[in-house]
């Protein structure tokens, strides 16, 4: 914790320096240190992006950009922003950024940390974007943008990955600058978050600043949409955001498509990104093919689609009883799924039903076209995979809208008695095991260790065989599903029986450089054989 406090303290001042720096391109989001700080974001995220097509986000990029953020955050005198916020709300908000620290130096218990963001991470500051990288591992493909910015300061400004908590704080100094105290309420839920670098927390926290500013009567559409864009980079499920300005744009505001033109240049980043690492636009999905010789086998792909139709139902049905299903079957599976997944479905569609009614009374334009901007990102999740982590900020949006007018006391009050609880469960979680037991991931909460104090937790496990199959030598963790701390290449246990499945394997696209990337090739005999040795020892291993 002391050490995620002079981390926070480093990367706000880097983050402001940039955010400073990038007003004089962007213009102002709206004035204050958290606007300049989430300008910071936006900016340094967008380059770092650039460079990973070129080279890897490591230390040595790190260190120039953390010298020139700190160096004007002094030669601006940044620092004097700080002293804006009264007496009283500098001592609230010095309270919940310590909750935030605390909270953040748990254990990480999300299984896609390990499955995907750390391996991910691990790959952008090796070797940075890497072409047809979904072909080793597919959850590779989608190398948000949110884990290029953690990458970014993974060297020393913030090894232990908990750029999440850095935004947390960012995200109260906000509710603070702009007086939106009803945010206060979300702050205790997002601490779950707070360990690892999930991009559910940076798009709901962002999605909802966006939002306030919108109803505020922020005109600022040109860097509006690019926010919103970039959101959407960061997580596509998003869609409704950008879909949201642009038709405030067109409705209410005076028409002016050059404003818009910074988000489409974000989005064709995005697009390029996507094809590079993906073989397709916009990742799982294989629409929009150009014919790149690195794109996914169909089969694997399938194998996914499957999958993700599986998560809809929680794994509680095979695929092929999920397609014997009738469209009345399908929808009554979904809302009586065991476990508590079923109370999030009921719930989430109680809520679009309870909105769309409160639209109607209220017959305000903005409500109105968030309503319909939420409907249609809901219809679109649904007919996708309709799995909970695909629509959990709709909830978010609801609430702050519906409840907008809480005062600063009654918010405060909502916040302390939801943290209180929330902190409860992570030093404790034998509580959400005794009371929620289908809540999985805390199964994976292992409670208070006092280092943490000092040290945020970490797993270290490092346990690998290495295997050659073709012209790709590469290591797999032994004993345990993913490779978060597996060197580089690794493949997951569960591709590469899907890839065998499919008779095929990845291999480099040049045997003496990874970077050059990776395609995939039917297998020879005796890359059968060697193939199938690799499984055999997989399902050995899981006896």
């Amino acid at each position: 914790m002391v050490l995620l406090l002079l981390s926070s303290v480093l990367i706000l001042s880097v983050l402001s320096g940039w955010g400073k720096i990038m007003e004089s391109i962007f213009g102002f989001f709206f004035h204050g240190i958290s606007g300049m700080i989430l300008t910071g974001i936006l900016g340094l995220s967008l380059i770092w992006t650039v460079l990973a097509f070129f080279v890897p986000i490591n230390i040595y990029v790190e260190i120039p950009f953390i010298t020139l953020g700190i160096f004007y955050f002094f030669k601006k005198k940044l620092y004097l922003e700080f002293y804006r916020f009264s007496k009283k709300d500098s001592i609230l908000t010095a309270c919940i950024s310590l909750a935030i620290l605390y909270s953040s130096s748990f254990y990480p218990y999300i299984l896609d940390h390990f499955g995907y963001y750390v391996p991910t991470i691990k790959w952008l500051t090796e070797y940075g974007l890497v072409k047809g990288i979904s072909n080793l591992d597919l959850t590779l493909g989608q190398m948000s943008v949110w884990h290029i910015f953690q990458a970014g300061f993974s060297g020393f400004s913030d090894p232990f990955l908990r750029i999440n908590a850095i935004l947390l704080i960012v995200y109260t100094l906000y509710i603070f600058e702009r007086k939106s105290w009803v945010q206060l309420c979300f702050i205790p839920v997002l601490l779950l978050f707070s360990q690892s670098p999930s991009p559910d927390l940076p798009v709901i926290t962002l999605s909802l600043i966006i939002l306030n500013e919108i109803i505020t009567g922020n005109k600022n559409i040109g860097l509006l949409f690019t926010f919103a864009v970039f959101i959407f980079s960061i997580k596509p499920t998003m869609i409704w955001l950008p879909l949201l300005i642009f038709l405030c744009s067109v409705l209410i505001f005076k028409p002016n498509y050059k404003n818009l033109i910074p988000g489409v240049i974000i989005l064709i980043l995005f697009f390029i990104k996507n094809l590079w690492t993906f073989g397709y636009p916009l990742f799982p999905i294989a629409i929009g093919d150009l014919g790149f010789g690195w794109r996914p086998n169909s089969e694997v792909l399938k194998i996914s689609s499957q999958y993700a139709v599986q998560k809809t139902y929680d794994m509680q049905y095979t695929y092929e009883e999920i397609q014997n299903f009738s469209a009345y079957e399908a929808v009554k599976k979904w809302l009586t799924l065991e476990g508590i997944k079923s109370k999030i479905n009921i719930l989430f569609i109680l809520s679009l039903a309870l909105f769309s009614v409160f639209t109607c009374i209220k017959k305000k334009k903005i409500i109105s076209l968030i309503c319909i901007s939420l409907l249609i990102k809901s219809m679109l999740v649904l007919s996708f995979s309709a799995q909970y982590r695909f629509f959990i900020d709709v909830f978010f949006v609801i609430f702050f809208v519906l409840f907008s007018h809480f005062s600063k006391k009654k918010s405060l009050s909502f916040f302390t008695v939801l943290s209180v609880l929330i902190i409860g469960i992570l030093s404790f979680p034998e509580l959400i095991r005794d009371y929620i037991p289908s809540f999985k991931p805390g199964n994976f909460m292992t409670g208070l260790k006092k280092e943490q104090l000092y040290k945020p937790s970490a797993y270290q496990y490092n346990k690998f065989e290495t295997a050659q199959v073709g012209n790709l030598k590469f290591n797999i963790s032994t004993d345990y599903p993913f490779n978060f701390d597996t060197p580089l290449p690794a493949i997951s246990s569960g591709y590469i029986v899907d890839d065998i499945e499919a008779e095929i394997f990845p291999q480099q696209i040049d045997a003496k450089n990874i970077k050059k990337g990776f395609i995939w090739k039917n297998l020879t005999p005796l890359q059968k054989r060697e193939a199938e040795k690799v499984m055999n020892n997989i399902k050995n291993t899981d006896k």
